[in-house]
């Protein structure tokens, strides 16, 4: 069976607002066979080349629309679904964003679904380049 493509490739990427750069954005896909309601996403964390982000400086992008990691566990409309094989945006901010050339990214998915007894934890890791 081959394995099934986590981060996309080319979703990574330093972003700016005004000309500056406030960030980075990487696209990956929810590691759950269903599909998720954000409201049971409790967590993303982010970990680049060894430095841990802040769950304050980390969003999320699903279907066009972005919700802070605390405001994604209000959300239950089915319309901000993160669909099993759809990739979506994490933003973190980070002044500057990611120096060019070759990282490593290690994120972990935290999802509580109600009807199961324990949380469910997917660590995800790559290598990428920033061009």
């Amino acid at each position: 069976m081959a394995a099934r493509q986590i981060y996309n490739p080319d979703g990574f990427k330093n972003i700016a607002e005004d000309g500056k750069v406030t960030g980075f954005q990487f696209q990956f896909k929810a590691q759950y066979y269903r599909g998720i309601t954000l409201s049971i996403l409790h967590n993303i964390s982010v970990n680049v080349d060894g430095e841990d982000f802040p769950r304050e400086d980390i969003s999320i992008t699903v279907n066009g629309e972005t919700f802070t990691l605390d405001q994604a566990l209000t959300v239950v409309d089915s319309d901000y679904r993160w669909e099993f094989g759809e990739f979506a945006a994490i933003t973190v901010k980070k002044e500057g964003g990611l120096a060019a050339g070759k990282h490593h990214i290690k994120s972990v998915q935290l999802i509580v679904p109600s009807y199961m007894p324990f949380p469910i934890e997917a660590v995800c890791e790559t290598d990428f380049v920033i061009e």
